[in-house]
This record gives C-alpha cells, structure tokens and sequence, in this order.
C-alpha cells in the first residue's frame, strides 16, 4: 500500500458506533476504501488486518456492544467492578436505578438471578453477583494470575479485602449512635487482622501474588483508599503497603481513574442512602 494512501481509521472510535454485525462491517471498510482509493486488492488487505481476532480483542469488538452497569448511583458493591473495568481499559455505561419500579421491571424481566444488582451486562450475558463478575472480568483482561495455584492465592487476598470493604459499605446504612462504635472495630480489624497480611505479602513483592498485576492489587488499592477517607493516619504503620498504594496509584489506567470527572463514585451521601432504601424497600 503506498504512503499516500495511509489513513487512520480510529477503530475504536468507529467500532463504538457500529452494529455488531459483519455485513455492516464489510459496508465499512469499502467505505473506506472508495474515499482513500484503494485498488481491491489493497481494501482486502486492509478488511482482513483490522478483522483478526486480536484487533476485535483490544478494541473490545464483540456482538454484545457496550459494557453496561445498571445500579444505584454511588459506591455500593459495584464501585469495585467499576475499578476493575477502568485498569482493564473497558468503557462502561451505566443505568442508574432511582425508583422502585425501575427495579421491579428488571425482576419482571427476569433479568436478575437472585434478584439482586450489581447487573453487569457484557459479551452478550446478564452477569449478577459481584464475586462472579469480577472474577469474569479479572480472567478476561488478564488480572487473574498465569495458572490455578496463583488464581487461589489472588481469591484468598481478595476476599480478604472485601470482607474489611463491607464493614465500611455498611456505615451509612447504620444509626448514628452506632456509627462510632462501627467506625472503632473497622479500623482495629484492619489494623490487627488485615493490614499486617498485605504488609507481609507485599514486603519483597511488587504484587500481592506472582509478578503481574491482578484484581487483588486493585481491590487492596480501593479498599486502602476508602480507609484513609474515614482515618487519614492508618497506613502510617504499615509503610510497605502505603508504598504499594504509591506505584499502583502511578499506573496510567488508574491514575486517571481517580482524577475528578471520571466514573469512580464518592463516599456515599444521605441521597444514595435514601434512594437504595426506597428502592430496595429496605429499612435501616
């Protein structure tokens, strides 16, 4: 192909928009090649390069289309999916759910499993039940160690992490004559039974397992972050780990995740309180 002919097809951009469907695929490319006059023999070239099954992969090209998250809007159980998908590089919508019927309409649909969100929809399922869906997504973009021995070691940390991650995702759902108390036992759990683990684990390794990033890593980050929202001074005994909090917070993906205007959630607020518990009908 000459020079000349070179032109920047912004594949992603242009996947985003299309319809998963080949015939409008091949509608595409001969697009692109009438406008870049292209012999046939070149646009074949062209159409047989961007179609190999690792540009599909990178640019996440697949018959389900966008990544969709449905759930309330704030942290909850699925501010975790949403890290993990912002490291893998996945763009994700979300449906926020703000009323009762919303919810309902999704049981009626059938759509939730057990009857619980988070909902993640992507690759052409409805996935339910955070653990399944990270793990769902951890294994797909690489985060979830190089063999089995590795992948038990990655749950074992990670559930870890999220038994402490749910003692502060129940603050806001407590009285606030409880809140105190709730608030003393998180930070001696943390620093008696959890923290002292990751120090361990982390003190002559870049990782919590193996020598590759996994969902672990990110889990830990996630969680060390929300401990210093609600004790600022934690991790000054654990220097290991608020060094590991460093280089993960340095990594591109990430630190653009946590830069304002990006779909990380903030700490939950009397709004999100109330609009899960009338949703959910639930009482406090």
């Amino acid at each position: 192909m000459m020079p000349c002919r070179h032109v920047n097809l912004q594949l992603n951009s242009h996947v985003g928009h299309m319809t998963q469907c080949f015939t409008e695929v091949h509608f595409f490319f001969r697009t692109v090649s009438r406008l870049c006059k292209l012999t046939y023999s070149e646009f074949t070239h062209v159409k047989s390069a961007y179609l190999s099954l690792d540009i599909l992969v990178k640019y996440n090209f697949t018959m389900s289309g966008k990544v969709v998250l449905t759930y309330f809007n704030g942290r909850g159980r699925m501010e975790s999916i949403r890290w993990l998908l912002a490291v893998a590089g996945v763009e994700f919508e979300e449906v926020n759910i703000t009323k009762r019927q919303e919810y309902v309409k999704l049981l009626s649909d059938g759509a939730l499993m057990f009857e619980q969100v988070p909902l993640v929809e992507m690759d052409g399922m409805k996935l339910v039940q955070t653990k399944a869906i990270l793990n769902y997504i951890a294994g797909k973009y690489s985060l979830y160690g190089k063999d089995l021995k590795e992948r038990v070691m990655i749950d074992m940390y990670a559930e870890g992490v999220q038994d402490l991650m749910q003692l502060m995702m129940a603050l806001p759902f407590m009285p606030p004559d409880a809140n105190k108390t709730k608030l003393e036992e998180i930070e001696r759990k943390a620093t008696s039974r959890y923290l002292p683990v990751f120090e361990k684990a982390l003190f002559s390794s870049q990782y919590l397992v193996g020598n590759q990033l996994s969902c672990a890593d990110v889990q830990l980050l996630e969680t060390t972050l929300m401990l210093e929202e609600k004790f600022p001074t934690i991790l000054s005994k654990f220097p290991v780990v608020k060094a590991f909090q460093g280089r993960m917070k340095s990594l591109p993906a990430i630190h653009k995740f946590l830069q304002p205007g990006s779909k990380r959630k903030p700490q939950s607020d009397d709004i999100y309180v109330k609009t899960v518990c009338e949703v959910l009908d639930f009482k406090p």
